[in-house]
């Protein structure tokens, strides 16, 4: 064998190597979380499923808008409860929000209503988190996010919370469409500076 032909066997093996590697990690990802980050921003917030649905995210074909207009929609809470649920039930597709979820998100928001606005850019416990606007909002995955088939678990943050807030997500295959399933996110946070006798 030549000397040409032995580095075109070198090289054809190295390729035929660095092929099946590839090919491996592709196949081993499949499903996985990337550590993906997609950003949102909204010129206004919506109060209804008219202004919900007219929202270009609204199509629901990726957990990451879903989860963004779920932070969206818990916003009208305080203002008119009727209707952030009506828009919640649009997010929950198939599904409807029980009585319990309900319960939970009353008394989660009761008093506190700042914590879904903390979701968002510039809101921070210094300024009664007040986000700046246009409201910029960013979801994120991790590695085990999509770890079982048509279910999804992002994440995002708030800025009077140290760690990242989840929200479950359910697919529907016939559709592609992306709903929401559990609301996660709502724990306590530090509270406004105003609020706070030791601030």
């Amino acid at each position: 064998m030549g000397l040409f032909d032995s580095f075109m066997k070198s090289a054809g093996n190295a390729l035929r190597n660095e092929t099946a590697k590839a090919v491996n990690n592709a196949a081993s990802s499949v499903g996985k979380g990337r550590n993906l980050t997609e950003s949102f921003t909204f010129s206004a917030l919506p109060n209804s499923v008219a202004e919900l649905q007219a929202m270009p995210e609204a199509c629901l074909d990726s957990p990451f808008k879903t989860a963004a207009l779920t932070i969206a929609v818990l916003c009208a809470y305080e203002n008119n409860p009727e209707g952030c649920i009506e828009m919640l039930n649009f997010l929950k597709g198939p599904a409807e929000v029980s009585a319990y979820e309900k319960g939970f998100i009353k008394e989660r928001l009761g008093g506190k209503y700042y914590k879904t606005f903390s979701f968002f850019a510039g809101a921070t416990p210094e300024n009664g988190y007040k986000p700046n606007i246009p409201y910029v909002i960013k979801v994120s995955e991790n590695p085990y996010s999509f770890d079982e088939e048509n279910w999804a678990t992002l994440y995002v943050t708030s800025g009077g919370a140290d760690n990242p807030r989840p929200i479950k997500l359910r697919k529907k295959p016939s559709t592609g469409q992306w709903f929401l399933n559990d609301i996660q996110c709502l724990a306590d946070i530090r509270v406004p500076a105003a609020e706070d006798p030791w601030a």
